[in-house]
């Protein structure tokens, strides 16, 4: 039976316009990408009411920024403003730069001292206060003003600190529409299969690969797809920076023939259009010095040339859109009875078993992103009181009309009540959770806006009954704006779940319907059992990113406060 609660802040709307003709996006990152996609993020800090301990004067207040991600146990200094003179309020001019990473819970404490001397060091310097949060609490709030306090953890006078946050990056992207034609053929049998590349110098003069087109087969006079550069990347911004493209023929074996190169500059590029293309001659140095009458090797030509803003993960976040966590947890009989000790339910002495541990370590990162911080919670496969039928979606806390658990502690609490009262037995069906999520997934595209998506979290010991369904169920889930993630616990077979998450290809329904976007993370439990225990969020989450912005900009969505846009 379809549950009567109503999730937060969604409100159904009639559908504008044809959703599923969007075409088909993936942004899966590439494993060579990974060290350019750090975002760099700057905080500003303020701070009001401090605390004055010098005598016939005001502070001369000075904030220092601490940080410890991944579980160290030490904080490290990561910065520190000016000293602003004789001030309880200042604004300091000083930003603190820092990597953001949506999958880690990285940890902040400002610390506001009044600087008396010019040692570095601040022990003997009075202490204004400090205040402790999370990056992500400060990302998802964009502005944060919070009591200081000292370190006993009482108030700091009427101090108050102040933190702004604003991504640093260039997320202008440049739309290229390019053909060529007359190009050298360079195979004895057949036409040349012709692609470019393009490539950018670096400070040292080097030539550093950015873009490689698709391979256009047997063909003299291709037309390429559209396709997209970052502008960073293309010419770090500058628009008079020199790029070279290269024009190859592919061939199987590697030993790719070169037809030919240019060189030109961004503000060249953008002076092309449909109505007036912009047109390069491919040249070949070799075969220039051994023909007299030589005079290229092809005609690249430029159709269009465009630059436009693409919205960033932090875009969204900081322009008001919730994550939405909710947890599906397994109770069928493969699990074993969890009173004994061999059962993947059972909770050892110290409290903790693999489907807690999943719940915490995925849970705490992703709080952070929820103002209210209430999650629904549910559980499949088992038995359930008073009938004891089957169910494929209970709530954890037997509350069809609100299983809104409050934090990671409610679901924990949830669950280890709920255990107990059922019974584990079975099939193990998944579509049941995935389409009850994808119901309120999909009241929230109706919106047309890009204020709400969904992180289902589904534990399973992985002995999937209705992988038919499920694989319609992730491909109409794929349409809407929310991820799965699979965490696998225990030592089972995990072939389909490898299947649903589809690394290799674009997972299919049984009818052969595509999903338009890779909305799936799988990891197996046991490949984290001895690392620390932010690795597995680590893992599960670095994509969640990627598939929130797949999914806005394929819809053409913007972040509900749009600051670029103003």
């Amino acid at each position: 039976a379809l549950p009567i609660y109503t999730p937060k802040r969604v409100l159904p709307r009639a559908p504008e316009g044809d959703r599923a003709a969007a075409g088909r996006h993936r942004l899966r990152a590439e494993a060579g990408m990974a060290a350019q996609c750090v975002t760099k993020v700057e905080l500003s800090v303020s701070c009001d009411h401090l605390l004055d301990l010098d005598v016939g004067s005001k502070s001369d207040p000075l904030c220092v920024l601490l940080m410890k991600t991944n579980g160290q146990e030490h904080w490290f200094e990561v910065d520190r403003t000016e000293k602003i003179k004789n001030c309880l309020s200042p604004k300091f001019c000083k930003r603190f730069k820092v990597d953001y990473h949506f999958e880690m819970v990285q940890k902040l404490m400002f610390g506001i001292y009044d600087i008396d001397n010019k040692s570095f060091d601040l022990s003997d310097d009075d202490f204004l206060g400090q205040f402790e949060c999370t990056l992500g609490q400060i990302v998802s709030s964009k502005t944060l003003t919070r009591p200081l306090v000292m370190k006993n953890g009482k108030p700091a006078g009427k101090g108050i600190i102040t933190i702004e946050a604003e991504e640093i990056k260039d997320n202008r992207t440049v739309l290229f529409e390019m053909e060529a034609r007359k190009l050298d053929n360079k195979d004895l049998f057949g036409k040349s299969d012709p692609y470019l590349e393009f490539y950018k110098q670096t400070s040292d003069g080097r030539w550093q690969m950015v873009h490689r087109t698709e391979v256009i087969k047997n063909n003299l006079n291709p037309v390429w797809r559209p396709f997209k550069i970052p502008l960073q990347s293309l010419c770090n911004g500058d628009l008079e920076k020199t790029i070279k493209v290269e024009c190859y023929d592919y061939d199987n074996d590697g030993s790719h023939d070169l037809i030919g190169i240019f060189e030109t500059t961004m503000s060249k590029f953008k002076e092309a259009s449909r109505s007036s293309p912009v047109e390069f001659e491919c040249i070949n140095q070799k075969k220039r010095q051994k023909k007299k009458n030589y005079k290229n090797s092809g005609v690249v030509s430029v159709k269009q040339c465009e630059i436009t803003v693409e919205y960033t993960f932090l875009d969204y976040i900081m322009g008001g859109c919730q994550m939405n966590f909710i947890v599906g947890v397994d109770f069928t009989g493969s699990n074993g009875d969890p009173r004994s000790p061999d059962s993947l339910h059972f909770i050892s002495p110290n409290g903790v078993n693999e489907y807690l541990t999943a719940i915490w370590s995925v849970g705490l990162v992703i709080q952070d992103y929820d103002t209210d911080k209430m999650f629904p919670a549910f559980g499949f496969g088992a038995q359930i009181p008073p009938a004891w039928q089957v169910s494929h979606e209970f709530p954890l806390n037997f509350n069809p009309a609100n299983p809104h658990c409050a934090g990671v502690q409610g679901i924990v609490d949830a669950y280890r009540m709920c255990l107990p009262q059922v019974k584990l037995y079975g099939p193990t069906n998944f579509s049941p959770i995935i389409n009850h999520v994808a119901r309120f997934a999909a009241a929230e595209a109706h919106q047309q806006k890009a204020s709400q998506y969904f992180v289902l979290l589904i534990i399973t010991d992985g002995v999937i009954t209705d992988l038919d369904q499920t694989r319609q169920s992730i491909v109409n889930a794929a349409k809407l704006p929310m991820s799965i993630i699979i965490v696998g616990v225990g030592g089972a077979d995990f072939s389909a779940m490898e299947f649903l998450d589809s690394d290799t290809g674009s997972l299919k329904s049984i009818t052969g319907e595509a999903a338009i976007r890779d909305i799936v993370q799988f990891v197996p439990f046991r490949q984290f059992q001895n690392a620390p225990k932010e690795a597995l969020a680590q893992s599960v989450l670095a994509e969640v990113p990627n598939q929130v912005v797949s999914y806005f900009n394929t819809y053409k969505l913007r972040p509900p406060k749009d600051v670029a846009a103003k």
